[in-house]
């Protein structure tokens, strides 16, 4: 579901002038990567440097990252957009998320011995937005979305139990359609779609440093309960879509060579598009095509690049000395 809302929002970004597009485009960057983030937190909980688990770090995060750094650079190149020009330290397009993840990861051990670690992520977070950070290694969203990632770390799997229940979705449908209706008659107007995206810190965004934390603080929130509150919409039991669920990464990374393909092609400049009909043709195409790219051919296809068996360049695991 999430990864539904990364793709369809990837696919109207170019029709942004239609107001329903530019809202709703807005609305969904607002919680949709935080949905990941806190996702991926909780998965991590148990990340260790030992037992093979730092091997996954480098075969599941460090290849894919340079193998798709690689292809949509040489990508973007070969359109005869830019240079050609790779820079594993200054992530292009879509493997930003796996930069910062590789670097969230690393972290675990540490956000886990803290005592109030949201609390520490978030003054990070707003520190790093008073901050002249480099475009390296993509600090200002690697330290300005680390709270999603920490708040994931924490959670329980009680924690989910609770959000199952009826007056929970109840409550959550309800906290959707009212942040929709706040984004499209207030935020849609007042506030910048740059903030969403986390790239630059206060100067960039052209506010001093009480203003940019202020904005930091309610995205950090707002993005919070919207999360909670799209949570609350998963079901419960199985559907036809959980196995999906398990290969959104060849949905989140594949999807940007057929976005970008549109895009190069002029695919955006029929005026039937810029119209609300052509805006739900275009989200209902990008959601056909992210449930496509989790579908079990995708992921067979693509298995060398996103889940390569890279065992040969290890040395063997050790095992435990019996006494």
């Amino acid at each position: 579901m999430a990864i539904v809302l990364v793709v369809a929002g990837h696919s109207i970004v170019e029709l942004r002038d239609v107001r329903i597009a530019h809202a709703a485009y807005l609305f969904v960057y607002t919680f949709h990567m935080p949905v990941f983030i806190v996702i991926t937190g909780y998965f991590s909980r148990n990340f260790t440097f030992s037992g093979g688990k730092a091997r996954k770090l480098i075969t599941n995060l460090g290849v894919p990252y340079v193998v798709f750094e690689t292809a949509y650079s040489t990508y973007h190149w070969a359109v005869g957009h830019s240079k050609f020009e790779i820079s594993l330290l200054d992530p292009y397009y879509l493997t930003w998320f796996l930069m910062a993840l590789f670097l969230w990861r690393l972290s675990t051990p540490v956000w886990q011995q803290i005592r109030w670690p949201v609390g520490a992520a978030v003054i990070i977070s707003l520190v790093a937005g008073m901050t002249e950070l480099p475009g390296e290694l993509e600090m200002n969203r690697t330290l300005g979305l680390v709270p999603f990632y920490v708040l994931g770390l924490m959670l329980k799997p009680d924690h989910f139990e609770m959000l199952k229940r009826p007056i929970a979705r109840v409550f959550g449908a309800i906290t959707l359609f009212l942040g929709f209706v706040f984004v499209l008659f207030v935020a849609d107007k007042r506030m910048a779609t740059s903030w969403v995206y986390w790239k630059t810190g206060n100067s960039g965004m052209h506010v001093n440093n009480i203003v940019g934390s202020g904005m930091r603080l309610g995205l950090l929130f707002g993005a919070t309960v919207l999360v909670i509150a799209f949570l609350t919409m998963v079901p419960a039991r199985q559907t036809w879509f959980t196995g999906l669920g398990g290969a959104t990464l060849y949905a989140y990374l594949l999807h940007g060579f057929f976005t970008k393909l549109l895009d190069y092609m002029g695919w955006y400049d029929p005026a039937f598009l810029h119209t609300m009909p052509g805006v739900a043709v275009t989200a209902v195409t990008g959601a056909l095509l992210a449930t496509f790219l989790c579908t079990p051919p995708v992921r067979w296809l693509m298995h060398w690049a996103l889940e390569p068996d890279m065992s040969w360049a290890f040395v063997p695991l050790r095992r435990p000395r019996s006494v």
